[in-house]
C-alpha cells in the first residue's frame, strides 16, 4: 500500500515539473557570485542549471533577465539555450553595479526566477592590501609582519569591514588555502628539498670546493659577476630552477670576492625570469603559446601561436633589456645608487650583507661549516648540481612527450625546434622539479658517504639543516601566494585596466599594455597571472583598434599586434621585478642569502632604470612604427652609456 502511495506522489510530482507549476522553485538553478563587487567595475555571474530545468527546457532556447533590486533596474536581459547533453552554465558578463553597498539581484531563467544578496565596495579599496604590503615591506623591513598586514586587511574588506573576521579568516582560509595548489606545494618542497642538498655538499666540502676551483678564473669581482651572469643566462629552462641553482651555488664564490649579497640576488634575479621569458625552449613557452592561441581563437585567426611568438622576441624589450644591462654592470663593474653603497660597503669592509640585515637563508652557520679535516673537492658539489640540472631537462622532456602523445597530437611535419618546444611546453615543470631536486640530495648524500666524509647520521643532519635554513623564506612565499588570492577576490587587476583602457590608441598600445602590466604585476607579485589577465585583453584591442584608426598599414599593425603581445610578456616580468610580494623576487633573495628588503631596495633602481629605456626606446619608437633592430641597438646604447656614466666604479 506505502509503495503504490509513493509511486503515485512521485508521478503526480513529475506531471506537476512537466505543466510548470513550480515556476518559482528556488532549486531551478544556483548562481555562483564575486565574493566582492567593485563600483563601476564590470564583473560576471554564473548561473548554472539544475535538473529540474534540464527536464523542462532541454534543447530549448529561454529568456534570462539579471534585475537590480531594489528599483527593478534591468542589467542585461538576453536568451540562452539548454544543452540537451552536457551541462553549460550561462555566463552573464559585462554587469555593473555603479553605486557601492547592499544590493540583491533578482536572476530570471524561463519561468524561474532567484535572488541572491550582493556587497559593492568602493573600487580604489581593491589597490589597497597590496600597496600597504610594499609600503610596509619597505619601512619596516619586515617582510613577513608587511604581507600579514596586507592580507589582513584585505579580507576584512571582503567580510564586511570587520577586523575580527577579517584576522581569523586570514588565518584558516587564506594562509591555508594557499597551500592547497599542487603546484605550489612542489615549489616548496623543491626549494626546501634543495636547500637540503646545499646543506649536505656545504657540509662535505663540495661548496667550498667549487669556490676554490672556480677561484682559479674569477680571481676579482668582475670576472665572479661575469660568471654568475653567464651561469644565469646558461640555466634558460626555467626561472625556479636558476634562481636556486645560480644563487646558492655561486654565493660563496661572490662572498670570497667581497661582491654584495644584493649585487649577487640583482644578477640571480635578472637573468632568471628575462632569460625564460625569451627562451624558445623553456617551461614558460607552453603557457604563453597557449594564451596567445586561446586568444587568436576567440577572434577567429588561425595564425600559429608558436611562430607568431618567436616574433615577439625582437620586440619583448624588457628581458632583453635586463640581460643586457646586468651584463654591462658585471663587465664594467660600475654601479650606481643603493647598489653602489652596498658594492663599497663590501669590497672595503668584507661585509657581504649590511648590519642588522636579516637573509632569507643562512648556510653559513657553524653547524653547516665543512669540518678542518674533510678535503675539498669541487666535484661534490658540481655533481650534485649537474644532477638536478640534467634531471630538470630530462624531466621535462619526459613528462612533456607522455603529454603530447597522450593527447593525440603529432609530432610529424613539425621543425625539431617547434617539437621540442611543443614538448618542453606540455610538460609538468613542478613535478620535474620535486624529483629533480631530491635526486639532487640522494647524489650529495651518496657521494659524502662513499668517500667517507660524512656518517649517515651526519649527512642526514646536514640535509635536515639546510632545509630549516628556508623555512623563513616558504614562510614569505605562503604569504606572496596568499596575498596574490586577495588581488584576485578584490579585482585589483580589473581595477588598474579600468584606470587605464581609457587612454588607448593604437599607436601608444604597446607602452599602455607593458605598463599595464607592470602594475598590475606589481601590485600582485605574480607575472603568469599578470599574462593571463591582460593577453585576452591585449591581444583583441592590437587586432582591432588599427583598424579603426586610418593611417596605418598592414605592415604597422602587424608590427602593433607583435609589439602589444611582447609588451604584456615583458611588463609582467618588469612589475614581478620590482615587486617585493613576488615569489621570484622572494627566492632570489632566500638562494642568494641576502637580506629580502635590501635585494628589493637595490635592485629596484636598475630594474625601473631598464623599465624607462623599455618604454622611451622600445615601446614608444615602436608604436610609432620604427624598426624593432633600430630600436633594439638605440637602447643598447644608451643602456651602455648609463652604466658608464652614471655608475661609479667598484673596483678594488
Amino acid at each position: 500500500m506505502w509503495l503504490r502511495l509513493q509511486k503515485r506522489f512521485l508521478l503526480v510530482g513529475l506531471l506537476l515539473l512537466l505543466l510548470g507549476f513550480p515556476a518559482r522553485a528556488q532549486n531551478a538553478f544556483s548562481v555562483k557570485l564575486p565574493r566582492i563587487i567593485l563600483s563601476g567595475i564590470p564583473f560576471q555571474i554564473e548561473v548554472h542549471p539544475t535538473p529540474l530545468l534540464y527536464v523542462r527546457y532541454a534543447g530549448q532556447e529561454v529568456p534570462y533577465r539579471i534585475v537590480e533590486l531594489p528599483g527593478g533596474k534591468v542589467l542585461q536581459e538576453g536568451r540562452f539555450t539548454i544543452s540537451p547533453n552536457e551541462p553549460q552554465p550561462l555566463v552573464v558578463k559585462g554587469l555593473e553595479m555603479p553605486q557601492s553597498g547592499r544590493r540583491n539581484l533578482e536572476i530570471q531563467l524561463g519561468d524561474y526566477r532567484q535572488t541572491v544578496a550582493t556587497r559593492t565596495i568602493p573600487a580604489w579599496l581593491s589597490i589597497l592590501p597590496p600597496l600597504l604590503a610594499i609600503l610596509l615591506a619597505l619601512l619596516t623591513r619586515q617582510v613577513i609582519i608587511a604581507l600579514f598586514f596586507g592580507i589582513w586587511l584585505g579580507v576584512t574588506f571582503i567580510y564586511d569591514f570587520n577586523p575580527f573576521l577579517g584576522f581569523l579568516f586570514t588565518l584558516n582560509e587564506y594562509i591555508v588555502n594557499a597551500l592547497a595548489a599542487p603546484d605550489r606545494i612542489s615549489i616548496l618542497v623543491f626549494s626546501l628539498v634543495l636547500g637540503g642538498m646545499v646543506g649536505v655538499i656545504t657540509r662535505s666540502g663540495g661548496t667550498q670546493g667549487i669556490v676554490d676551483k672556480l677561484a682559479t678564473y674569477a680571481k676579482n669581482a668582475r670576472m665572479g659577476q661575469l660568471a654568475t651572469w653567464a651561469m644565469g643566462v646558461f640555466i634558460f629552462f626555467d626561472d625556479y630552477a636558476n634562481t636556486l641553482i645560480v644563487g646558492n651555488t655561486m654565493r660563496p664564490l661572490t662572498d670570497k670576492l667581497r661582491i654584495s649579497r644584493e649585487k649577487l640576488s640583482y644578477l640571480v634575479d635578472s637573468t632568471a625570469a628575462p632569460v625564460a621569458n625569451i627562451a624558445i625552449i623553456s617551461t614558460w613557452i607552453g603557457y604563453e603559446i597557449s594564451l596567445i592561441d586561446q586568444s587568436f581563437g576567440s577572434l577567429g585567426l588561425h595564425e600559429n601561436a608558436y611562430i607568431t611568438f618567436i616574433k615577439t622576441i625582437p620586440y619583448n624589450f624588457y628581458p632583453i633589456y635586463a640581460l643586457i644591462f646586468g651584463f654591462f654592470v658585471a663587465y664594467l663593474v660600475r654601479d650606481f645608487g643603493s647598489m653602489y653603497r652596498a658594492e663599497i660597503r663590501a669590497r672595503r669592509s668584507g661585509k657581504v650583507l649590511r648590519e642588522g640585515a636579516m637573509p632569507l637563508a643562512d648556510l653559513t652557520s657553524t653547524e653547516a661549516l665543512t669540518e678542518e679535516h674533510i678535503p675539498r673537492r669541487w666535484y661534490n658539489a658540481f655533481i650534485p648540481i649537474g644532477v638536478v640540472i640534467l634531471a630538470v631537462m630530462a624531466g621535462l622532456v619526459y613528462t612533456g612527450y607522455r603529454h603530447v602523445t597522450a593527447s593525440g597530437e603529432t609530432l610529424a611535419g613539425m621543425g625539431w625546434v617547434h617539437q621540442i618546444s611543443l614538448i618542453i611546453g606540455n610538460a609538468d615543470s613542478f613535478a620535474v622539479l620535486m624529483w629533480a631536486s631530491f635526486l639532487g640530495s640522494i647524489t650529495a648524500i651518496v657521494l659524502a658517504l662513499t668517500q667517507r666524509l660524512l656518517s649517515l647520521h651526519q649527512a642526514m643532519e646536514a640535509w635536515v639543516k639546510g632545509i630549516r635554513s628556508m623555512v623563513m623564506a616558504a614562510i614569505i612565499l605562503t604569504s606572496a601566494w596568499a596575498i596574490g588570492q586577495i588581488c584576485q577576490d578584490l579585482f585589483t587587476a580589473d581595477y588598474v585596466i579600468h584606470l587605464t583602457r581609457q587612454f588607448l590608441t593604437p599607436h601608444w598600445l604597446p607602452l599602455v599594455t607593458f605598463l599595464t602590466a607592470a602594475i598590475i604585476s606589481f601590485a600582485t607579485g605574480t607575472s603568469w597571472g599578470t599574462m593571463a589577465i591582460l593577453m585576452p585583453i591585449a591581444i583583441p584591442l592590437a587586432v582591432k583598434f588599427p583598424g579603426e584608426f586610418g593611417g596605418i598599414d598592414v605592415a604597422h599593425a602587424s608590427n602593433l599586434l607583435l609589439s602589444t603581445v611582447a609588451a604584456v610578456l615583458a611588463g609582467a616580468t618588469f612589475g614581478d621585478h620590482c615587486s617585493p610580494i613576488s615569489d621570484t623576487t622572494i627566492m632570489s633573495s632566500m638562494a642568494s642569502g641576502a637580506d629580502h628588503i635590501d635585494h628589493v631596495r637595490t635592485q629596484l633602481p636598475y630594474a625601473v632604470t631598464v623599465g624607462l629605456v623599455a618604454s622611451f626606446f622600445g615601446y614608444i619608437p615602436i608604436g610609432f612604427n620604427l624598426s624593432d633592430w633600430w630600436v633594439l641597438t638605440i637602447g643598447t646604447v644608451v643602456l651602455f652609456l648609463i652604466v658608464r656614466f652614471v655608475g661609479k666604479s667598484t673596483r678594488e
